[in-house]
């Protein structure tokens, strides 16, 4: 561990905790696979070992560290090419569908409609094309803090879309997979840097048509095309 880390500060305890040590894991400054020490890891952050086994428990479940029987913590390895391929394929099938079922729903919602969509239908579009646009690095900062709140508007975007389709297992299982962090632990491709949110904006214009093939036909492009920027780490390591 290095000076990376700061003394947590913040009002909620807990979640300054949890984004402190969610940052070392996914900067390496604990490398994967390494185990995590709570009592040196506590007096770091000036804060008991209580908040430290919570964020702990957190990032567990969010795939970000492992707790094996009388071993304690460790950092979880990066992603294989097999398990990216296989996280990319499963987002294929869940998140296309996700938007199909979106595009369905429009669709529902703009039959017999002229002059525009409802004035319901109007405000949902606004508000997805809203979370599509993703914010740039923060100018002055290094690592996962610089990219942090892109992760997080990337991840609320397609949880959005997910949650729309109006089938709640669907949704569920596209939040379990904690896509985002898993992959932004490989690396940042600069190649993201307003990409991203042109493809997202793409998908949110076809899922407004209400045609299921041509949102789900967008949604397909943008995570293969995604999945593509990353491969490079793959063909460094």
């Amino acid at each position: 561990m290095n000076g990376l880390l700061r003394p947590a500060r913040r009002t909620t305890l807990a979640d300054d905790v949890y984004e402190s040590v969610r940052a070392l894991v996914m900067d390496h400054a604990v490398a994967p696979g390494e185990r995590i020490n709570i009592d040196a890891l506590a007096r770091r952050l000036e804060v008991s070992p209580t908040p430290v086994r919570e964020a702990l428990a957190r990032l567990e479940s969010d795939g970000l560290v492992r707790k094996r029987p009388l071993a304690g913590y460790t950092a979880a390895p990066l992603l294989t090419r097999v398990e990216f391929d296989e996280l990319v394929e499963m987002r294929l099938i869940l998140e296309t569908a996700a938007v199909r079922r979106l595009a369905e729903r429009v669709a529902g919602q703009l039959v017999g409609e002229r002059g525009g969509p409802p004035d319901g239908l109007a405000d949902e579009l606004t508000q997805l094309r809203r979370e599509a646009e993703l914010p740039d690095p923060v100018p002055g900062t290094e690592g996962f803090a610089a990219i942090a709140a892109f992760t997080a508007q990337d991840a609320r975007f397609h949880h959005l879309l997910a949650e729309r389709s109006g089938n709640r297992m669907l949704h569920g299982a596209v939040v379990r997979l904690r896509a985002h962090l898993h992959l932004f632990r490989l690396h940042f491709p600069t190649a993201h840097h307003g990409t991203s949110g042109r493809e997202h904006l793409q998908i949110v214009d076809a899922v407004a048509t209400g045609k299921p093939d041509a949102a789900g036909a967008a949604m397909r492009g943008h995570l293969l095309a995604a999945a593509d920027r990353h491969l490079p780490f793959f063909e460094r390591s």
